[in-house]
């Protein structure tokens, strides 16, 4: 299965210009890199959720020691609990695109178009000046990452294609979706 949009006329859009449409308001929020003391917080953001691959909390602060350029970690200000988790990297045979690894959202922040967000304070990022692409692999039944890719294709009026990648088959024992590829770009 392959997925692709219409062609489209790339425009030339800087990428604080959507986050201006967007009305980045942080004023709730403070956004920054991750670090290692963020891990356990994230691990258990993601436990939270439930819907996500809860991988080793190891993983996660290895996750926001080594690939915090290309991760961010959202603080509510008033209860300084992390709502919100994006861990990233740039791809090492496609250095033009971030691989969005996970993306974590507080049950109570959802709807407030964090997601969003946080992805383009990633792409604003010196670290992403040279990525034009962003990847993803999601699960079929998981619609809000299905309408956060699509949703950064509409806000850059770029192309999207989603193709498959892993099957249930690949994966150990039973009970895992597929993960189809989005690919969304060229984003500048």
């Amino acid at each position: 299965m392959i997925l692709v949009n219409e062609t489209r006329e790339v425009l030339s859009i800087n990428i604080s210009e959507v986050a201006d449409k967007l009305k980045m308001d942080s004023t709730n929020y403070h956004f920054r890199k991750p670090s290692k003391n963020d891990g356990a917080e994230a691990w258990e953001l993601v436990k939270q959720i439930g819907n996500l691959d809860l991988n080793s909390s190891y993983s996660y602060l290895m996750w926001c020691e080594i690939f915090s350029d290309t991760s961010i970690v959202v603080k509510d200000k008033e209860s300084q609990k992390v709502v919100g988790f994006i861990s990233g990297f740039i791809h090492p045979d496609k250095t033009d695109t971030l691989f969005i690894w996970q993306v974590a959202v507080d049950e109570s922040q959802r709807g407030n178009g964090l997601a969003t967000k946080m992805l383009l304070q990633l792409l604003d990022r010196e670290v992403c000046n040279d990525v034009h692409y962003v990847e993803a692999t999601v699960s079929p039944s998981n619609t809000p990452s299905k309408r956060l890719f699509f949703g950064l294709a509409r806000k850059f009026n770029t192309n999207w294609k989603v193709s498959d990648y892993f099957t249930a088959n690949d994966f150990p024992g039973t009970g895992h979706e597929d993960e189809l590829l989005f690919r969304i770009g060229p984003l500048k």
